[in-house]
C-alpha cells in the first residue's frame, strides 16, 4: 500500500511540473514584413490581428495582410495547433483530475474504515493524503482556465495623448501619478442639456466637485481581464467611463436594467440627471468628436481603454478591437448596447456592492442638495436655458400646460429653486449643500 501511495504522489508531482510547456525563450522565427524583418515568437491570432513577442517580451501587433504568404500559412497552422493543444490540455487536466479524485476517495475510505485498528498514524496519513488528492482533482476538473491573453503585456497609456484629449475642454483639468490619470471637472457640460426628455424624475443639472480626492481616475497601465464582465448584468451603479469633457458615462441600462435611451429618459445629447441632480451620459457622447479632434477618443473607460466613435472595423463582443499599437479600444455603435458591451480590462469592484448594481472603484461621488423626487407623469422637457453664471431655466409641458423651473447657486453653496406653474404662481425652495 505504501509503495502505491509513493508512486501516486510522484505522478502528481510530475504532472504539475510538466503541465506548462514551452513558449518563453528567445525568439525562434524571422518574420518578413513590408517594413522589414523582425525576430519574434508567435503569441496568438485574433481575427485579422497577429500578436508576436520579441526578445524583450514586448508585444508586437500586426495585421495579417502585412505578412508574406508563407508566414500567413505558418500563422494559420500555428493558431490551429494552439487551439487543438489547449483543447487537448483541458481534457487531459480534467481526466487526470477525475483520477486524482478517485484515488483520494479510496485513501479516505481506507482511513475511515481502518480507523481504530493498529497503525493509527498511517490511517491518519492516508486520510490527509486522500483529502489533498480530492482537492487537487477538483481544481483540475473545475473548468476554470486562465486565458493566455491575460499574459499579454499591453502598452501603457500615453500621458501626453491623454492630456491632448481632455485638454480640448477648458473646464477640465488633469494630473497623474504612477498609477492613474486624474480628470477633474465641475460636472456641467458646455453643451445644452435636458431638452427632449419624455420620462423625467424632476431632477435638474447642478454642479458637482469632481476634483482632488474625488477626481475621476483612469488606469495608466490597463490589463486585459481573464473574464470580461458584461454591462448587461453588471455596473448598473456609477460610471463605466469618463467623457473627454470630464463628465461620467453610465451604463446604457439604468439601475432597473432598462435601456435608458429606449424609454425616453435621455436628452438630445444622450444624458440626464441622477437623483443627486448630477448630469451624466448613458450614451457615447459622439457629439464631442468635433471638439476633441478627428481620430481621437471621445472618452476613456474606467479600465483604462479609450472609447472612440463609430467605425467600419469589425468589433468583438465587447464592442472593441485590438489596434495597431498592440492595445485595445472600444467603439460606439448606434444600437444597444451602444458602447462597452463588456469590460475588456481588469477593474476593481466596490466590495459593498453586488451585481447587477456593482460599482467600479475608484469612483467619484456626488453630493445632492435636495431630496430626490419621483417621475412626473406625461412631462416633456421642451427647453433649457443658461440665464447667467450658475443660473438656469428648465421648461416642461404636461399636455397643453407649460411649467418652468428657475434655479441657481452662489459661492456659499446655497441653491435656490423657483417653480413657476402655468398661471404664473411661483414657489421658492432654498437648500445648502452639506460639506
Amino acid at each position: 500500500m505504501k509503495k502505491w501511495i509513493f508512486i501516486l504522489l510522484l505522478q502528481v508531482a510530475a504532472f504539475n511540473t510538466f503541465a506548462h510547456v514551452g513558449g518563453h525563450g528567445t525568439p525562434t522565427k524571422t518574420w518578413r514584413l513590408s517594413q522589414g524583418n523582425i525576430e519574434a515568437n508567435f503569441v496568438k491570432q485574433e481575427g485579422n490581428m497577429v500578436y508576436l513577442s520579441d526578445s524583450h517580451n514586448n508585444t508586437l501587433t500586426f495585421d495579417i495582410n502585412e505578412f508574406t504568404k508563407e508566414d500567413r500559412q505558418f500563422i494559420e497552422e500555428k493558431a490551429q495547433w494552439i487551439l487543438k493543444a489547449n483543447t487537448a490540455s483541458h481534457h487531459h487536466y480534467k481526466g487526470y483530475g477525475y483520477l486524482l479524485i478517485f484515488f483520494g476517495a479510496v485513501l479516505l475510505l481506507v482511513s475511515v474504515f481502518k480507523w481504530g485498528k493498529r497503525y493509527k498514524r498511517f490511517q491518519l496519513a492516508y486520510g490527509i493524503i486522500g483529502l489533498a488528492l480530492i482537492v487537487v482533482g477538483c481544481k483540475n476538473t473545475s473548468g476554470k482556465e486562465k486565458s493566455a491573453i491575460t499574459d499579454i503585456k499591453l502598452p501603457a497609456n500615453d500621458v501626453s495623448f491623454l492630456e491632448s484629449v481632455f485638454g480640448a475642454f477648458d473646464k477640465v483639468t488633469t494630473r497623474y501619478d504612477d498609477h492613474y490619470f486624474y480628470v477633474e471637472s465641475d460636472g456641467i457640460p458646455e453643451h445644452g442639456m435636458m431638452t427632449g426628455i419624455t420620462n423625467w424624475q424632476q431632477q435638474v443639472p447642478i454642479d458637482h466637485d469632481y476634483s482632488g480626492n474625488n477626481a475621476w481616475a483612469i488606469p495608466l497601465q490597463p490589463e486585459l481581464a481573464e473574464t470580461p464582465l458584461s454591462t448587461k448584468t453588471n455596473f448598473m451603479k456609477g460610471a463605466i467611463a469618463i467623457a473627454a469633457n470630464g463628465l461620467p458615462i453610465f451604463n446604457p441600462l439604468n439601475n432597473r436594467g432598462e435601456d435608458a435611451n429606449a424609454i425616453g429618459e435621455l436628452d438630445k445629447w444622450g444624458g440626464h440627471c441622477g437623483r443627486a441632480d448630477d448630469y451624466h451620459y448613458h450614451l457615447p457622447p459622439t457629439h464631442l468628436q468635433e471638439q476633441v479632434g478627428e481620430g481621437k477618443p471621445i472618452a476613456y473607460a474606467l479600465d483604462g481603454f479609450p472609447v472612440y466613435g463609430e467605425t467600419d472595423e469589425k468589433l468583438d463582443e465587447s464592442l472593441g478591437r485590438f489596434n495597431e499599437e498592440g492595445s485595445y479600444e472600444y467603439h460606439a455603435v448606434k444600437e444597444y448596447p451602444y458602447l462597452i458591451a463588456s469590460m475588456r480590462g481588469k477593474v476593481k469592484l466596490n466590495p459593498r456592492t453586488k451585481a447587477p448594481e456593482n460599482e467600479i472603484m475608484p469612483q467619484a461621488k456626488t453630493k445632492g442638495v435636495r431630496p430626490d423626487l419621483r417621475p412626473l407623469k406625461d412631462a416633456v422637457i421642451t427647453g433649457f436655458k443658461t440665464l447667467g453664471p450658475h443660473s438656469y431655466s428648465l421648461t416642461y409641458t404636461i399636455g397643453p400646460k407649460e411649467y418652468t423651473i428657475k434655479y441657481g447657486w452662489n459661492e456659499e453653496d446655497e441653491y435656490t429653486f423657483e417653480f413657476v406653474d402655468p398661471d404664473g404662481k411661483s414657489t421658492v425652495s432654498t437648500y445648502k449643500r452639506k460639506k
